[in-house]
């Protein structure tokens, strides 16, 4: 066992280096195909003997077990905002009021740009990630650990000597616009709506309540800080953020030391000409007192520390000329107008096309064609017309016709009740049956991943299919007439389709494309009536009585299920063999975890964790979300997490698959407890109020001090 333990641990070293090497500095001394060959072999391993997974073991971020929410944390130190200027005579304010309250001491400004993203606290103890929270409302925030465990430039163990026995480092999670842009163009091939941008994109990701949705999107983190540290005296921020980079902690490289406000001016300046450049948004610069010291004597406001400001600068616009609107349909029927004029450069990338979102937009601006416009990217991502210059308007001008009919099916539109958007409502509207077909075949809906927008425009045109019920009547003689669709092609397709069939009912339900019935909605109704026949026959009345399922949701699902189009297409799908229930585990299982509480964590060989959790269910056992006395026992996969070790902490049984299966078919002698009630995460769901959603940069305000810390520098 000793030789295993140091391979394991070997193994370990070996990775943490090489992850160090590619996401910290940007480089690499072996493939990647020796590095995953380094990454399976370790997972075997861990696999083989459950007891010596650790939680920082580079193979923790690899799983994801799915969270019942977010628990609320105390942040060690407060994580203050930092007060924003536009203006540089704000910035001399700042620095006069500086100079005055420190008088003749000296000091210099560290200055680094200001990273657009989400504002987090990672707490490492005796090296180990044990803690990673959103900022939240300063005082207290969100517990994301087992989400940031995923993204891999975050070190689950600092490197190096002296590292301190309790560290809070702060920094900011973002979305690298390289990953953002594959990942919004898999989404647009998918037929699903691209996120805005990279910030409200890296926001949403951190508020998922499944790890391995974090995993595949690629997200990054740069530390800008530190809060409370056990440690000697540290003299100035750039000396510690140098420590953090020695210990693994990947940090900003563009920050530089400034005497004065001369110097400070050129640093936001010179970031202002490459900050295009660098994989991550940024939004301005931060001007922070570079002496620890120091910041202690300038101390904080009730919202902002005094040593600190941060320099935004205004959305990059361009001036350009409006050559025509056209008009999208969307898969609901509702009608956006789109701005198409000359290409301009913004923020790095070319642009000709702007949405204008929707016709009081249009009536509120007064755009018309051949105007000037003014143009920037929201979040530096999404182009918008922001504004017309009315003085360079061509004298022959006239207002934007809003239409009265669907330019592509030629239905007249409709306005929403209380509402902004003009509507098609038109069921054979050809833009609509391509978008709908689209959404149908979407991942999250029944996953027909071959069937992309070129097919289905092909589909459309062609008559092939009319609605996406049609999708099941397709012939291979009907797709090989398709350009680029050879006979293995439109086989491979028809495969896809078919094995879409037995999705079950809650995929089936978000696919339908009934209004403001979403994936949620979804589980919730198809959980709660397990077949589609009882759901259609539910009243409003008696859909509003389950929980989570509102007046607006009840009244648009007993709409569907009562309208021609809604009972038509139920009974297309039936007709095709589409499941229409939930689908149950083939055959029973015997009760042999009658009275057991289980908890399941890790990646499983052969079983998926909803699986595994299903199986335990069907033996009579009770699924737990946590680790406690009452837990009979643990079922760890490759990649366990911290409720291995509250197991082994609690010397609680710790089971790999191949007993699992055992225990599911052998009957058990052992006395059921009289009561092993099932335990959940505790905690609660994340606020949808928390700032740091919006990218607002934070700090600490005082000195930190921790209960075994000697000094506690700022956040910097």
């Amino acid at each position: 066992m000793a030789n295993i333990t140091r391979k394991i641990e070997e193994l370990r070293d070996e990775i943490r280096h090489h992850d160090r090497l590619y996401y910290v500095e940007a480089r690499q001394e072996i493939s990647d195909r020796e590095y995953d060959r380094l990454v399976t072999t370790l997972k075997k391993l861990e696999a083989d003997h459950a007891e010596l997974v650790t939680p920082d073991s580079p193979t923790q971020r690899v799983a994801g077990e799915p969270l019942d929410g977010f628990r609320t944390v105390e942040h060690s130190e407060p994580m203050l905002s930092i007060d924003n200027t536009y203006n540089r005579d704000e910035l001399k304010k700042f620095d006069t009021r500086v100079r005055k309250a420190l008088g003749d001491t000296p000091f210099t400004y560290l200055v680094d740009p200001k990273i657009d993203g989400v504002a987090v606290s990672l707490r490492y103890e005796r090296g180990v990630l044990t803690l990673a929270a959103t900022r939240g409302d300063g005082q207290r925030g969100d517990d994301i650990s087992q989400n940031v465990r995923m993204i891999k430039s975050v070190p689950l163990r600092l490197i190096g000597q002296n590292v301190p026995d309790v560290l809070d480092v702060r920094g900011e999670i973002y979305w690298p616009r390289s990953r953002f842009a594959a990942y919004n163009a898999q989404r647009a091939t998918r037929g699903e709506e691209p996120f805005a941008n990279p910030r409200n994109g890296a926001a949403g990701t951190l508020k998922q309540l499944n790890p391995r949705v974090v995993a595949e999107r690629g997200l990054a983190f740069l530390a800008h800080g530190f809060g409370v540290i056990t440690d000697d005296a540290i003299p100035t921020a750039d000396v510690m953020m140098a420590k953090l980079n020695k210990w693994g902690m990947p940090g900003n490289k563009h920050g530089c030391i400034c005497r004065d406000m001369n110097e400070v001016w050129a640093a936001i300046k010179d970031w202002l000409t490459k900050r295009n450049d660098a994989d991550y948004e940024t939004d301005g610069m931060v001007v922070k007192v570079d002496e620890l010291g120091l910041r202690g004597e300038l101390g904080a406001t009730s919202k902002y520390p005094r040593w600190c400001i941060a320099y935004k600068y205004e959305a990059e616009r361009a001036e350009t000329v409006l050559q025509k609107v056209d008009f999208q349909i969307g898969r609901t029927g509702v009608v956006t107008p789109v701005a198409h004029f000359d290409q301009v450069k913004l923020a790095g990338t070319k642009v000709s096309t702007a949405s204008l979102h929707n016709f009081d937009q249009v009536s509120r601006l007064d755009v018309r064609v051949g105007d000037t416009i003014l143009v920037e990217k929201a979040g530096e991502i999404i182009p918008q017309v922001v504004q017309v210059v009315y003085d360079k308007r061509p004298h022959d001008s006239h207002p934007l016709d809003i239409p009265k009919r669907c330019p592509a099916c030629n239905s007249h539109l409709v306005r929403d009740d209380g509402g902004v958007a003009l509507r098609c409502t038109a069921s054979n509207c050809p833009a609509q049956i391509r978008e709908r077909i689209g959404f149908f075949a979407g991942r999250n809906q029944m996953d027909i991943d071959t069937l992309g927008p070129k097919v289905i425009d092909q589909l459309v045109a062609r008559g092939l299919a009319k609605r996406f019920t049609d999708l099941y009547d397709l012939t291979v003689g009907q797709l090989v007439t398709l350009d680029r669709m050879a006979d293995k092609s439109a086989r491979n397709l028809l495969a896809a389709i078919e094995a879409s069939k037995g999705q079950g009912l809650a995929r089936l339900l978000a696919g339908l494309g009934v209004r403001h019935v979403g994936g949620r909605a979804a589980e919730i109704l198809a959980e709660h009536y397990k077949t589609i026949d009882k759901l259609a026959f539910a009243g409003i009345a008696e859909l509003t009585e389950i929980h989570e399922i509102g007046e607006k949701i009840a009244a648009s699902v007993f709409k569907y299920f009562h309208s021609e189009e809604g009972r038509s297409t139920v009974a297309k799908l039936k007709a095709a063999g589409v499941r229409m229930e939930v689908i149950a585990p083939a055959a029973p299982l015997p009760q042999t975890l009658a009275g057991k509480t289980v908890v399941v964590t890790g990646t499983l060989a052969n079983l998926s964790r909803a699986e595994a959790q299903q199986a335990i269910k069907d033996a009579g056992g009770r699924v737990a979300g946590s680790v406690s006395a009452k837990t009979s026992f643990v079922l760890a996969g490759a990649d366990p997490g911290s409720k291995a070790d509250k197991a082994r902490q609690l010397n609680i049984e710790i089971i790999n698959e191949t007993e699992f299966t055992k225990r599911l078919t052998a009957e058990t002698t052992e006395d059921a407890p009289e009561d092993a009630e099932a335990e959940s995460v505790t905690g609660e769901a994340e606020s949808t109020n928390d700032k740091s959603a919006a990218g607002e940069a934070s700090a600490t305000d005082t000195p930190g001090k921790d209960k075994n810390s000697h000094a506690g520098p700022l956040f910097s």
